[in-house]
């Protein structure tokens, strides 16, 4: 971009760092940040970095879909030029020069946005409740391992040493002293933090060997979707520097449970700032019920948001370890085996806990995708069913179970294709196959463990 594009307010916070070098950051369909490293003075001076578009049709394996499953793309690949968000700057703390790492948004050379972008998805969800006077707010619940680290692929990962030099091995939810054995590194991952001002907000232990959780404050989703994939990248990083990893896979362990992105969702008046989902007498309001009601009908469809890996359906297993992923869309009051979960409290913080989605999705198309549901319920004002009170394991309505039947239903929803935009469900669809594919071709050893001289 040049000087006069960029905001003032961008130049003058360079200039109150004195940044030298900045990172301009895309999200990609999986949520790897691609993008350019560029000397600051060249990134003010000489003109707007450029990607193509192809990054968005790219694999988690960096392979492409057919030509076959291309057929509406443009083989060109556009150029897109990167626009910084200045919402979206932020302090790279771990670089030995002052460093900038800034999440962009992406438009084709004529000005058209590049609809295909996850950040952009968001984006037009939100430009939908705009529309409504609606202003959703949500908070992220994030579940994340340590493992030692783990150069080779075809051995399971296990827990990290802690400061006392033995490995974690047995249920230690809500343990502090589980999580002071990582003092060191949550220390420095709170000062990364800090210099990069996420709200974050609450570290516990979860169920699993190693696994933690770390909630955010709750606010506008744009901005809470960019905190969650810089804090992503601040903790991989943090741990590396401790001599482990941390992984947000769904289900990195076989026998540890599966690790979550929760997601607490309410939704305010855009001018009074009263709580839409409160109703009379302490009660949830009709507007709640529909949004419930949409959740209810179109996650189904939207499951490859939520469970966007091959791994993803591991951790939604019938029977899952642990027991604290669902697998249905029932909703109820303090309920945890439900998908959808109310938690008490007062009216004025009526909000519902979507637990479906993994801590491997992007963040920017799971609360798209969220959104996206309730919007569709509140516009049609379909009425939620009532809600359970017991447990949810074996009832309520079914799930697609694995990755090939959940992407036909999301081919057949045309309900979501028009709110989240159609060249990106056939986009996304078409790289999740691609996936689905790469992975069938790989021959496990499971496979050659039972098979090879038995069959």
């Amino acid at each position: 971009m040049t000087l006069k594009h960029c905001p003032v307010v961008l130049t003058d916070w360079f200039e109150e760092h004195r940044i030298t070098e900045v990172e301009c950051l895309v999200s990609d369909l999986t949520g790897i940040l691609k993008g350019k490293i560029m000397p600051a003075g060249k990134y003010l001076n000489g003109g707007r970095p450029r990607l193509p578009d192809s990054i968005f049709i790219q694999s988690v394996t960096g392979g492409y879909p057919d030509d076959q499953a291309l057929r509406f793309w443009n083989a060109a690949e556009l150029d897109m030029q990167l626009i910084a968000d200045p919402a979206a700057a932020y302090l790279v703390p771990w670089a030995e020069d002052p460093t900038a790492q800034i999440i962009h948004d992406c438009y084709y050379m004529n000005g058209e946005p590049v609809e295909i972008a996850p950040r952009h998805v968001l984006k037009r969800v939100l430009a939908l409740y705009e529309a409504q006077g609606w202003k959703p707010v949500m908070a992220p619940e994030v579940e994340f391992y340590l493992v030692k680290t783990n150069t080779d692929p075809d051995y399971p990962l296990e827990p990290p040493i802690g400061r006392s030099g033995r490995q974690e091995s047995g249920r230690q939810s809500f343990s502090i002293d589980a999580v002071n054995e990582f003092d060191p590194l949550f220390e420095e991952m709170y000062d990364y933090c800090e210099a990069q001002k996420l709200d974050i907000d609450t570290l516990i232990h979860e169920e699993g060997a190693g696994q933690m959780e770390v909630n955010f404050q709750h606010g506008d989703p744009l901005y809470l979707a960019d905190q969650v994939v810089i804090f992503k990248r601040t903790l991989r990083e943090t741990a590396l520097r401790h001599g482990m990893y941390a992984t947000f896979m769904a289900k990195p362990m076989a026998n540890e449970p599966g690790s979550a992105m929760h997601l607490h969702q309410s939704l305010l008046d855009r001018d009074s700032g009263d709580n839409l989902f409160a109703g009379d007498n302490g009660q949830p309001s009709d507007l709640f019920l529909n949004y419930i009601g949409g959740l209810q009908t179109w996650m189904p469809a939207a499951m490859p948001f939520f469970a966007p890996n091959i791994n993803s359906w591991r951790r939604l297993m019938p029977g899952e370890y642990g027991g604290s992923a669902p697998t249905n869309v029932e909703w109820g009051y303090d309920n945890r085996t439900v998908g959808l979960r109310v938690p008490v409290g007062n009216a004025e913080a009526t909000r519902v806990e979507n637990r479906l989605p993994g801590a491997d999705a992007n963040p920017y198309l799971v609360m798209a995708a969220s959104l996206a549901c309730g919007y569709l319920g509140m516009m049609s004002r379909l009425q939620a069913r009532p809600p359970l009170s017991g447990g949810a394991w074996s009832g309520g309505i079914a799930l697609p179970n694995d990755v090939g039947p959940a992407l036909d239903a999301l081919d057949g929803c045309d309900a979501l294709a028009q709110v989240l935009g159609e060249r990106f469900v056939k986009s996304y669809l078409a790289v999740k196959r691609a996936e689905h594919l790469a992975y069938y071709r790989v021959i496990s050893s499971w496979e050659r463990e039972h098979l090879l001289l038995r069959v």
